[in-house]
């Protein structure tokens, strides 16, 4: 495979002409900006909760959690949505809930649901932050990206482009926004290989992206394996509630992974037992985790998806 493209990590990079769009879109992005609505679920805490939903216009990308933490002096924001348009709607909300600077914006992970409204809070002063494997995650998968929210989108992509960390984190990392820390933890591969959790000490909020997914069924883009460890060391840790990356505004930790953690041993049970008796990769969509089936929102859009990244995974078990 040829190298990945390098994407410097203190530039904000347009890839595929900057999503080329028409003035329909323009003119939504330029004038519309309705705000997301957010949800108090803390002191300072404030979420927009996403729709279970496929990226589609009548969304505008905006399917993933949104956070908003403020501080004594600035405000941070934790993922931006599928699309500017996705971002700059979050942005409204930002400011009709504070008057803040937002100082930081914190990608949880790669996943263009979390990081493509990114260029909508692009400015001075204001420091992108992610897992320190991020920006090549992102240079990997930058035009696909970029495509399926023009293809998906139409002229609503518009302005979409990518914005990479120009501050990452090797382990842990703390911000302050003035009297109120935040705890930054770049995680081993899990859903991904750049998942970064974000604990506000303040209220006991822990961020955790898309290591929790709570009625939307999980989605596999790293170790299955991985993941069933990660959530036994996360659940031994206590907080006073969890932001999931899809799911309500927040949840009670640590039960909230219960059924999580149910799907993802259903999975790893019928996958190995597939592999067991001998039957091809292609069989493993018709058979994995299938009893979990009406558990989920969109789980025949992404079962099959992660019954194919398990078989790859365990068949070398």
């Amino acid at each position: 495979m040829p190298a990945a493209p390098r994407l410097d990590r203190r530039s904000v990079l347009g890839l595929g002409a900057l999503m080329a769009a028409g003035s329909l879109g323009h003119a939504r992005a330029a004038s519309v900006a309705e705000p997301l609505t957010l949800e108090r679920v803390a002191d300072g805490v404030f979420v927009y909760r996403a729709p279970y939903e496929l990226i589609a216009p009548a969304n505008d990308g905006a399917i993933a959690n949104m956070t908003l933490i403020v501080g004594g002096e600035a405000a941070a924001v934790i993922d931006t949505g599928n699309s500017r348009l996705a971002g700059e709607r979050f942005l409204a909300a930002v400011k009709a809930s504070t008057d803040r600077p937002v100082r930081y914006v914190i990608n949880t992970h790669m996943h263009p649901d979390h990081t493509l409204g990114n260029a909508a809070f692009a400015g001075e002063g204001v420091r992108f932050v992610g897992h320190h494997k991020l920006p090549r995650a992102l240079s990997q998968r930058a035009e696909t990206y970029l495509a399926q929210a023009q293809r998906l989108l139409g002229p609503e992509a518009e302005g979409t482009r990518i914005v990479v960390p120009d501050l990452v984190v090797e382990q842990r990392l703390e911000l302050d926004l003035g009297g109120r820390v935040l705890q930054l933890e770049a995680h081993p591969t899990a859903h991904t290989d750049n998942d970064l959790t974000v604990l506000d000490s303040a209220t006991g909020t822990w961020v955790m992206g898309d290591l929790l997914f709570v009625g939307h069924v999980p989605t596999l883009d790293g170790s299955l394996l991985g993941w069933l460890k990660l959530i036994e060391a996360l659940t031994a840790r206590p907080a006073a509630r969890a932001v999931p990356g899809h799911g309500p505004a927040s949840v009670q930790w640590p039960q909230a992974t219960e059924a999580e953690r149910a799907y993802l041993e259903a999975l790893r049970a019928d996958v190995q037992r597939s592999i067991e008796e001998g039957r091809p990769m292609g069989d493993a969509p018709a058979l994995a985790a299938t009893a979990q089936r009406g558990e989920w929102a969109l789980f025949d859009e992404f079962n099959p998806r992660n019954a194919i990244a398990a078989y790859h995974e365990l068949e070398w078990q």
